[in-house]
């Protein structure tokens, strides 16, 4: 496996691991279900506890140009402290980590003052 590929599954498991609640909490919580595959260009894994954390990801070895290095898609799921399911789906390939969910905070909408304002610069800009 190359230095692409082994710095992409450490970017994976950092990033899945700080969205993640502190198990501290759940220290009694046990595995219910784990299982992996590992090929030379493809791996899958999946995992649920007793605690309400599951967590799911498939990834393959992608070509991209000259270089190599994993696209993987997955999701996971925990209870957050105060009681809410929260369910992350995932991509992460050549455009970086994408997640999805509802507890993925999103940016408030622009104000209408700034959209005319952007639309008026971009029909009156002048050309350098």
């Amino acid at each position: 496996m190359n230095k692409i590929a082994i710095a992409f599954f450490a970017l994976i498991a950092v990033a899945t691991a700080a969205l993640l609640p502190a198990a501290s909490s759940d220290s009694q919580a046990t595995v219910l279900r784990s299982n992996a595959v590992v090929n030379p260009d493809s791996y899958s894994y999946a995992y649920e506890t007793s605690n309400g954390i599951a967590a799911k990801e498939q990834g393959q070895l992608k070509q991209i140009g000259s270089e190599s290095g994993i696209a993987a898609q997955g999701s996971y799921q925990y209870t957050a402290p105060d009681g809410t399911p929260v369910q992350i789906q995932y991509v992460a390939d050549e455009n970086g980590f994408q997640p999805q969910g509802a507890a993925i905070p999103t940016p408030p909408p622009l104000p209408a003052a700034i959209i005319r304002a952007l639309e008026y610069l971009a029909r009156n800009a002048r050309p350098q």
